[in-house]
Parts: C-alpha cells; structure tokens; sequence
C-alpha cells in the first residue's frame, strides 16, 4: 500500500481489513465447521485463499492494482483465513491422542508465532529482490503444502445433519456458552489477558523505531524462539503445576516483562525481555487454547473455539487501537505501565473462573440436534 499510495488512512485500511473479518464471519465459521466435513471444509478455505493470493499477485504484476482493489483482496485473505481458523484447532483432537494433545496446541501455538517472527522478514526480503507481486505468488504457492496433507489425510466419514441450519447452529452455540460456567470462565480469562497483552506487539515497532528495521526484526525473532522454547518446556512444566497456577505466574512474569519493556532501551536487554516474553506467552495461550478444545463436547467444538477465538482477537485488536492511543497521548512508558497493571488486576479473575477443564472424549465432531 505504502508503493501505491502516501494516504495513512488508506495504510490503516490493510490491517482493518484483515481484522474485520473476524467481527463478521468467525461465529458463522464455527458453525459450518461443525456442521460439515471438516476436511473437506479446510480444502475449501485454503484453495479460496490460494485463488485470492494468486489474483492479487496477478493483478500487481500487471500493474492493474490501486489501493482499494489492495484492501478487497487482503479482506478476502482474511475471510478465508478467519474461515480456516475454527475447523484447523478442532482437527487436533482427530490427528493426535489424547496423550499429547496438549503438547500439539503448545506446538501448534509455537509455530504460529515463530512463523509471525520470521514470516514478515522473508516477506521484504522477497519484496526487496523482486516485488510484492512475486511475494503474493510466492504466498499462494505456500498453501500447496497444506491443501496436499489435507488431500491425503484419510479422515474418518462421520454422519452429519443436513436439516440444520446455519443460524439454529450459531445460536445452539450461544446457548451452550450461557449455560455453560466453564466456557464462560475461558472467555472472562481470555479477554482480560489478549486485551493487556496486545500492548507489547502493537507498540513494538515504535519501541524498535531506534533500532531499525533489522533491529524490530529482531526482536520479533527473539520473541518468536522464547514461543518455540516454551512450547518444548510446557509439557515438564505442567507436570509440576496445575492449569490455573501456570496461567497466573505465566501472566505475571509477562505482566514484568511489559513493563520493563517501556523501560529498558538497550538492546541487547530488549531482546532478553522479548525472548522472556515469548516463553511466557506460549505458557499462557497454550493453556488457553488446550481449555478451549476440551471445554465442550465434540459435537460443539468448532463453535466453541470460534467464541475462544473472536474474543482472543477480537481482544487484541480492540486491545491494540487502546494502547496506541494511551501512547500516542501518554507515551509509551506510561502506555506499558497501564498494561502491566491491567494484566495484574485481571488475575483477579482466577478465583471465580478456574481454568480446569472437564474430562471430555476428544473425538471427531458428530453433529446432533
């Protein structure tokens, strides 16, 4: 956008248009997902993407693109990854045991965020030698790899409900999480962390602006491989202590690290804060995450997890434009000081919504009415 335009509105428009999706389409998604097969379902939502990454690189290639065709394709990139989101977590319980579910969230929730890290850096190394139309062809080639597993993956056929309908899926799901203290629990602790959280990757790259480019990627880096570490030592870790007392220290020590994070400029000590951080985070939304997929039957998984997951981003995002605007009128010190505290006062939510999850089979999802 920043090739095509000097607007910082227009700017602004490419992460608001990735983010809008998960406002629009996340609830519905979960129910489809349930609803469906869900193999079938993420083949779909990966060939949408490929079709839409494909286009988009066609379209800058033969300079036809402006920057509003730009904001159309990156909300269609979103739809399709928002589309994705609930049936690719509530596939875990189907690819691995009961006996390392865990440790595949933790995984999972790692390579997320390592692939956060260095994504964006590959990404403007191939801008930098040959285009941004060459990186979206490069992107949609990427999801091959993903549409080739879901082909050979050999899935066991379970019965589904033609009669229902979207909508009756969607609000069955809302009913649920009403009746249900445990889900209502997972979503109270979820939003009091993303919305705090959100602070330390929304106001990281005007922390690094004296560092560069290279050194904000760095520290994204850093932040990326303290994930990847945690999600190795989450497994021991739990062994020592329960959901709810990992959680806790984990918010705190992220809570420490927020802090020193508005404090410290060296940087050599931001990289050590950020790595700390990382570790800290994947303790927490690993735990969150695990909770999440074993909060309900299988039967109500995918929606589950799509409430799990508009609020996780729908905190982050809501989370991110306030912390900007402490900043923005504060500064950052003080920004990061008000999300320290309010990552300390939401433990105070432990004590009446515990994050211990009932014994639920993790099978492949069944449709009931």
């Amino acid at each position: 956008m920043t090739q095509l335009t000097t607007s910082p509105f227009m700017v602004s428009l490419v992460q608001a248009a990735m983010a809008l999706p998960v406002f629009l389409v996340i609830l519905p998604a979960g129910a489809l997902a349930d609803m469906v097969d869900r193999r079938r379902f993420l083949l779909v939502t990966q060939v949408w993407m490929v079709v839409a990454s494909g286009t988009l690189g066609i379209l800058t290639l033969t300079s036809c693109m402006s920057p509003w065709v730009l904001v159309l394709f990156t909300f269609l990139l979103g739809l399709g990854a928002v589309m994705n989101d609930p049936a690719w977590q509530a596939i875990t319980p189907d690819v691995v045991s009961e006996r390392h579910h865990a440790a595949a969230v933790a995984l999972n929730s790692a390579g997320f965020n390592v692939a956060r890290s260095v994504g964006p850096a590959l990404g403007g190394a191939v801008v930098a030698a040959t285009g941004s139309g060459w990186a979206f062809l490069l992107n949609a080639v990427s999801f091959f790899g993903v549409i080739y597993f879901l082909y050979q993956w050999k899935r066991p056929h379970q019965p589904r409900d033609g009669r229902v309908r979207v909508h009756d899926a969607i609000m069955a799901g809302l009913r649920y999480v009403k009746g249900s203290i445990l889900v209502k629990s997972v979503l109270i602790r979820t939003g009091a962390f993303s919305i705090a959280a959100s602070s330390v990757l929304a106001l990281l790259p005007v922390i690094a602006r004296p560092h560069g480019a290279r050194g904000y990627g760095l520290l994204l880096g850093s932040f990326g491989v303290g994930a990847l570490v945690g999600a190795a030592a989450l497994p021991h870790v739990r062994e020592r202590l329960s959901v709810d007392g990992l959680v806790a220290g984990a918010v705190v020590v992220f809570a420490l690290m927020t802090f020193a994070l508005g404090q410290v400029e060296q940087f050599g000590w931001l990289c050590l804060i950020m790595f700390v951080a990382g570790l800290a985070w994947i303790g927490i939304l690993a735990c969150l995450n695990v909770t999440a997929q074993t909060m309900c039957p299988s039967w109500m998984r995918a929606r589950a997890l799509s409430m799990y997951l508009l609020v996780l981003q729908g905190g982050m995002a809501i989370g991110s434009a306030a912390w900007g605007a402490l900043a923005s009128r504060y500064g950052v010190p003080d920004a990061m000081i008000g999300a320290s505290i309010a990552l300390i006062v939401g433990l105070s939510t432990v004590k009446r919504h515990r994050l211990t999850s009932h014994d639920l089979e993790l099978a492949p999802a069944v449709v009931r009415d």
